[in-house]
């Protein structure tokens, strides 16, 4: 992040596509291109692991596997692995929305018919790739399988003692048992991986890097915490002491109590933060860069007892500080990793900031939201950041204009140069969106974001996620027309002019 570049945030499953999603298929490429052809150095991506009961990217039942909904089904096509009518089945008319519900009933068997079609020399790739995984995808193949055997109950509340608590003779015979399934599931992931090794390398070749993100902390319910509960923070029978969140803040009065359950930091200490170092080694493969979410968690987080009814009632604890990131740095050549610090900031995660030399974050609706001076303001940025007009948690620029207070809202426009005319029309020419959008671009950071939806001028309606309301996330989707509407000449001369780009 030493040099002055620009970059586009947009999940895998916004981009445009006939399958009810978006995926690694033509359209990712597709993107690619214009992100390249538009001076732009990045694509920022949210999670690609397994979403949850509510869609979130953020509380999967895996830290490492993929999302089966991305992999490109025409791939499979032209492999000989399924046929044109039964693609057209997996066919979707409402390009707008992500189709959570059909996905869930038609992505598995349609998978399964793949695998079915696979040869011994498929196989033996899967297995082989399998092996190089060996540190979390058996368990998590077995887990899934497992999770629907006992009719979708969560590890902690099987019947069966011996693989609820994972011990290792009974996983043993499990995995024997399920021996077929569990190579499906292998299967499933493979596939992913491979596909997405293919994009990112299409974009590396076209000048363009990937920004992962990283959830700080992993689902109760999940593969990593059944197979190691040691290293977290839970009781001998499973049940979590304390559970993570953060206190009231702007998007809550109450705070958040997220129920992720805490890290054993001792006990991570105690063997090198292995699993931590697997997980971001894991993350380094498949991106350029790891965005952190939560990262002043590492300086100390929020803890909030597992039977308290709101996050108001929690207690901050140290992490690991700085004892972590010198393994990291023991571990990895150079790791590019982006510290989210937003939220609630203390001294304690400025020193670790400074001490790490990693970039922070910094998003401009919040510069105005205060009627005063601060950090948030583009004219305070440091070059050692990754600025935005707003992440996944925020409304979008044209919803927030809309939203804002009269006096925040005439404090913006002003501020970032509006020229006059109507404010509140959006779309891709859209007068104050860009205004938003070039003053980014003119403030001192060495690196700006700007989430597709405010390229494209949309209003609230398109925001990716409202942080603590679990239903009616994550579904935002471009059409093909509406991505072909994004003026990129207008990006590209944004960026010869103020990020000299080619």
């Amino acid at each position: 992040m030493d040099k002055r570049v620009s970059g586009v945030l947009m999940h895998v499953s916004s981009l445009p596509g006939a399958y009810g999603i978006g995926s690694f298929g033509k359209e990712a490429r597709q993107f690619i291109d214009f992100l390249s052809d538009a001076g732009c150095t990045y694509w920022q991506v949210l999670p690609f692991t397994p979403t949850d009961a509510y869609n979130s990217p953020y509380a999967s039942i895996s830290a490492f596997a993929g999302n089966r909904n991305f992999i490109d089904l025409e791939q499979l096509r032209d492999e000989g692995l399924l046929t044109d009518d039964e693609l057209r089945d997996q066919m979707y008319a409402n390009p707008y929305s992500a189709a959570f519900d059909f996905l869930e009933i038609r992505r598995i068997p349609v998978l399964y018919r793949a695998f079915t079609r696979t040869d011994e020399a498929y196989r033996d790739k899967v297995r082989a790739f399998a092996k190089e995984n060996e540190s979390w995808l058996p368990d998590y193949a077995l887990y899934v399988i497992l999770k629907e055997a006992n009719i979708g109950a969560e590890w902690y509340d099987w019947t069966d003692e011996d693989l609820k608590f994972h011990r290792p003779e009974a996983v043993a015979a499990a995995m024997e048992e399920h021996a077929e399934t569990i190579l499906f599931m292998e299967f499933i992931q493979y596939v992913f991986f491979e596909q997405w090794k293919k994009v990112k390398q299409y974009a590396n070749e076209r000048g363009v890097e990937i920004i992962g993100d990283l959830p700080m902390y992993v689902a109760r319910n999940s593969a990593d915490v059944w197979a190691n509960r040691h290293l977290f923070d839970l009781s001998e029978d499973g049940e979590p002491k304390n559970v993570a969140g953060v206190p009231p803040d702007y998007f809550s009065e109450f705070g958040q109590k997220w129920g992720n359950p805490l890290y054993n930091w001792k006990a991570m200490q105690a063997d090198g933060y292995r699993w931590w170092m697997d997980r971001l080694g894991a993350c380094f493969k498949l991106f350029d860069a790891v965005r952190i979410d939560h990262f002043r968690a590492f300086s100390a987080y929020w803890a909030v007892p597992a039977e308290a009814e709101t996050a108001k009632e929690g207690k901050w604890i140290d992490g690991p500080k700085t004892d972590f990131f010198d393994t990291v740095n023991r571990t990895f050549k150079n790791p590019k990793i982006i510290a989210e610090d937003l939220g609630i900031i203390d001294e304690g995660v400025i020193d670790l900031l400074e001490k790490t030399g990693l970039p922070c974050m910094r998003v401009m609706q919040f510069g105005f939201m205060e009627q005063r001076d601060n950090m948030h303001l583009p004219h305070n940025y440091p070059k050692n950041c990754v600025a935005y007009t707003g992440t996944h948690d925020n409304n979008t620029v044209l919803g927030w204009l809309w939203e804002a207070l009269p006096h925040e809202r005439a404090h913006a426009l002003e501020y970032c140069g509006f020229p006059g005319g109507d404010w509140a029309v959006g779309g891709s020419d859209s007068a104050s969106c860009r205004a938003m959008i070039r003053t980014l671009w003119q403030s001192p950071a060495n690196t700006v974001i700007v989430p597709v939806q405010d390229l494209c001028g949309f209003g609230k309606d398109t925001k990716m996620n409202v942080p603590g309301v679990p239903n009616g996330n994550w579904a935002f989707r471009l059409s093909q027309e509406q991505m072909d509407g994004i003026d990129k000449d207008w990006l590209r001369k944004l960026n010869q002019i103020y990020y000299r780009a080619k």
